[in-house]
């Protein structure tokens, strides 16, 4: 007869709502941001110093244009999607300012009108492919500003199997940022 290993205990995988939690109570070193990305816990370095003047400039010609009640920034907040099982800290966002009036760390997803997301070779294929899904079933608008091609893509008109619109610009063209913004974008100082 041939003995065969018995699993004392078989590990589930951890829920959203485990991982969400133990985001919420990591310490990550100064410069450094967490995201569930893939069912995973992923810590990645904010952005390189040269992205500070794009994001600086796309930042106050957003704030100026941003419905009222939404705010533009860079701050290091986490926004959940919980029906994707994923919670994100992007680049840059425009958000309806109630987002931040609930207990936690963590601020609801569905609040976002506009989503940047500026690319590095270590998250680019995130940015293109994992988050354009998820942002696409909610988030009104989501940009991608590609700091490698010198170009910024503006995604729109999200359903449940994405985003219905896309543009492309180079870096110095202008880009039409639709509603809920309703802007164009000065891209020269990318």
């Amino acid at each position: 007869m041939s003995e065969r290993a018995t699993p004392i205990e078989t590990l589930s995988p951890p829920t959203f709502e485990t991982l969400l939690r133990t985001v919420e109570e990591m310490n990550t070193p100064d410069g450094f941001k967490a995201e569930l990305i893939r069912g995973k816990i992923v810590v990645s370095p904010w952005s390189k110093l040269r992205y500070y003047r794009p994001m600086r400039a796309l930042r106050e010609q957003l704030q100026a244009h941003a419905p009222e009640g939404h705010v533009a920034d860079t701050a290091p907040f986490l926004f959940q999607f919980p029906s994707a099982n994923r919670a994100y800290g992007p680049d840059l966002y425009v958000t309806d300012e109630s987002a931040f009036d609930e207990e936690g760390r963590h601020a609801d997803g569905t609040a976002l009108a506009l989503v940047a997301e500026f690319t590095s070779l270590s998250t680019k294929d995130v940015d293109w492919q994992e988050k354009l899904d998820v942002y696409g079933a909610v988030v009104p608008i989501y940009l991608v500003v590609d700091m490698q091609e010198r170009e910024i893509t503006r995604f729109s008109d999200p359903s449940p199997h994405g985003y219905r619109s896309r543009t492309t610009v180079s870096f110095g063209e202008p880009l039409h940022v639709p509603y809920p913004i309703e802007c164009d974008i000065d891209t020269t100082g990318f």
